[in-house]
């Protein structure tokens, strides 16, 4: 299970690009204050975003490592695999 990319990795960085230019455009919100409403409105956007993309690679990464699991110490290493990832759930 030394295999880190995973099929759906680069729709996540490009997700999470996408959220960064969100964020330097609230940046720029703030610095030309803008209404608080507003900003919070993007603000909320981009948690959203991330938040997404965290569950997809969580999502992926538990289903990656059940797939695994037959291999030899498979199920010990998924077990301990899930439990450390879980903790961001």
């Amino acid at each position: 299970m030394s295999e880190h990319r995973h099929e759906t990795h680069p729709a996540i960085v490009k997700r999470l690009n996408r959220a960064g230019g969100h964020l330097r455009s609230i940046v720029e919100m703030i610095e030309n204050e803008r209404p608080c409403a507003e900003i919070a409105q993007q603000l909320h956007a981009v948690e959203k975003a991330i938040a997404s993309a965290k569950k997809t690679l969580i999502n992926d990464h538990i289903s990656h490592c059940l797939t695994h699991s037959d291999e030899p110490d498979g199920i010990v290493t998924a077990v301990e695999a899930f439990r450390n990832i879980s903790k961001y759930l």
